[in-house]
């Protein structure tokens, strides 16, 4: 039995190889010829295919020059259709052996799909009305060493689909589709925002510390200066520095980086705008996002309406707006404005089935984990949750009427956080309070805690002005306007594990920074650990037994 499976997958091996071997002979016949297509150093073309077929009456019978992709080839007679494809669509090419070169026809006959040619000719239609080029020369710009895929399954494998995305995006019209609406609704969003006098920045991708949003970081090493640096988990605070500064309206469209949980909503490195209005607060964010997203909405689609994850959204401007605490109280039943200590909300929430194990037993992360656990899924259509608990958002003003509570909200669509907006802390003093919150939750093993940033409270010592702040998550966004059911279908490039062996190939993550020499044994320095002062602040987190599978790291101190 596992013979003949081994013979059965040996066999499409066996074919691909064979195909390749005759593509890389075709290619070693043209260059022994004096004819290498990769010679060629570029093409004139003079129209692309859906001008052509767009406006007929103006290109027929008129010489044009068409380059493009082979995608299918038929007739091997004195006549051959093909069709090409190009940057914005398809057409045909009919090629007859009285109207090329004899060479030019012998070659062509050889041509195989996937192989890029240019051709000059008069447009025409055939008897069945399909708009055409007359082919009257043509020239191999490039040949295609592997076949592609079969044009009606395209490619089966969704794994291999996001590894070779190329060959994704020539086989797979709605990939090309969800890619352009991505282009378009980033170039939306820096119209909108430039046309409300926002100014577009720049900020560091690597900084000394990783701030500005709840999230575990990747961390890499800077050699120069010798420190180790945290790839931006968030924008935010060097953002709200320029607010400091002056820049009363800001806004910067960058890849964030976030060392977490990879799922159909997650990728590590993702794209966000993040945007600040000084005078402004969270309710003329939610004006905005609102009236962001229902306009590109209507200007890419054409409809405020989209479907989603198996649902029709509806993103006619109007969307509903509830506080936490009236979500929790409207899905679960429970109304924690009506209870005052932590014991009593711990208790109520763990009544609804909330699992309360390893979070902080206070009534702010009670009321956050009856939303999270028992809310969230259930809102489908555009809803504004807003009053968060101070206790997870460190970063937002608190609510004059209720301490507890923060100006802030989350946008959530078919189940999923669309965006994220406060009323911006501007007080240095509760800043650095909730800043120290922060770094004991670390010291407690919160690898997603933030860290201590002296500086940005240094910055608001100076005066920033009441500020609205909002974060958009592109990708999401972008899912929504394609329908798209995995991030990974709006990432060109998404996170995958590497294949076996390509790490190795490319000596990445050896052992040692540089090679040994031939023929010289090295063994590993043996370190006494009786010596070894660990910092207080993981203490109780380092054991030796198993110290050389963790995370940390052991320092030799000159004595």
């Amino acid at each position: 039995m596992s013979e003949n499976k081994t013979n059965e997958n040996a066999a499409p091996d066996q074919e691909l190889s064979e195909l390749l071997k005759i593509r890389r002979d075709k290619l070693k016949a043209l260059q022994e010829e004096g004819r290498d297509p990769f010679t060629q150093t570029r093409f004139e073309r003079s129209a692309y295919s859906t001008e052509i077929k767009a406006d007929y009456d103006a290109f027929d019978g008129k010489t044009v020059k068409v380059a493009g992709r082979i995608m299918s080839k038929r007739g091997m007679g004195k006549a051959i259709f093909c069709h090409i494809q190009d940057d914005r669509g398809t057409i045909q090419i009919y090629v007859r052996k009285d109207a090329v070169s004899e060479q030019e026809f012998a070659d062509f006959r050889k041509y195989d799909i996937g192989d890029i040619i240019g051709v000059s000719g008069f447009v025409f239609k055939t008897k069945t009305e399909e708009i055409s080029v007359h082919v009257e020369s043509v020239t191999l710009l490039s040949k295609s060493l592997r076949p592609l895929p079969e044009k009606f399954h395209g490619m089966t494998s969704t794994e291999l689909k996001y590894r070779q995305r190329y060959v994704d995006l020539i086989m797979s019209d709605d990939s090309r589709r969800n890619f352009e609406i991505r282009s378009k609704f980033i170039s939306y969003v820096r119209s909108f925002l430039d046309g409300r006098g926002y100014m577009e920045v720049e900020t560091p991708v690597l900084n000394t510390i990783s701030g500005g949003a709840t999230a575990r970081p990747f961390i890499t090493h800077h050699n120069t200066l010798d420190i180790d640096m945290f790839l931006r988990i968030a924008t935010e605070l060097n953002l709200k520095r320029l607010i400091v500064g002056g820049i009363e309206r800001v806004y910067e469209i960058g890849r964030i980086f976030r060392n977490e949980g990879m799922d159909t909503k997650h990728n590590p490195e993702f794209t966000t705008v993040e945007l600040y209005q000084s005078y402004a607060d969270f309710n003329d964010m939610m004006d905005l996002f609102e009236d962001l997203l229902s306009g590109a909405a209507m200007q890419i689609l054409g409809t405020y309406k989209c479907a989603w994850q198996g649902e029709e959204i509806d993103l006619t401007p109007g969307w509903e707006r509830l506080t936490m605490a009236e979500a929790v109280k409207k899905y679960v039943g429970v109304d924690f404005m009506a209870i005052e200590d932590d014991a009593s909300a711990v208790a109520a929430a763990k009544a609804a089935g909330v699992d309360m194990d390893k979070v902080e037993p206070t009534w702010g992360h009670a009321l956050y984990e009856s939303f999270d656990q028992l809310v969230e899924e259930k809102l489908i259509q555009p809803t504004f949750i807003t009053m968060h608990p101070v206790d997870v958002s460190p970063l937002a003003k608190r609510s004059p009427k209720d301490p507890r509570l923060t100006e802030r909200f989350e946008l959530f669509i078919c189940r999923s956080e669309m965006g994220n907006a406060f009323s911006e802390l501007n007080d240095p003093i509760d800043q650095k309070q909730r800043f120290l919150k922060q770094v004991e939750l670390r010291a407690k093993g919160d690898d997603e805690a933030g860290m201590m940033d002296d500086d940005f409270i240094n910055a608001l010592e100076y005066g920033m002005p009441p500020t609205g702040g909002l974060g958009i998550g592109i990708d999401r966004c972008v899912m929504l306007l394609t329908g798209a059911s995995s991030i990974r279908d709006v990432i060109l490039f998404p996170t995958m594990k590497s294949l076996d062996g390509v790490n190795k190939k490319n000596d990445v993550n050896n052992t040692a920074s540089e090679a040994p020499e031939k023929n010289v044994k090295t063994e590993s320095e043996k370190i006494d650990f009786s010596k070894v002062k660990v910092e207080p602040l993981f203490e109780e987190f380092v054991d030796f037994d198993t110290f050389s599978k963790s995370d940390f790291r052991a320092v030799k101190v000159k004595e």
